[in-house]
């Protein structure tokens, strides 16, 4: 459960820091390179602050069917 909050909230970052980009300011895609360097630095050392924070709130660690 919390691996697809993690996936969905990474979606949902990059989505919206996408619009604000467009719409607002391009400085925006700086929040997007962000949310991609997280992404690979989990991928690489299999942390993930999200995750850390989502097992603080008490959310499921169980494995996604």
């Amino acid at each position: 459960m919390a691996e697809r909050i993690v996936r969905g909230l990474a979606g949902f970052f990059v989505l919206v820091s996408l619009i604000l980009a467009y719409f607002h300011s391009p400085y925006w895609l700086w929040f997007t390179t962000l949310v991609g360097a997280n992404l690979l630095q989990s991928a690489v050392t299999g942390w993930c602050p999200a995750l850390s924070v989502l097992k603080w709130m008490g959310v499921d660690q169980g494995r996604d069917a």
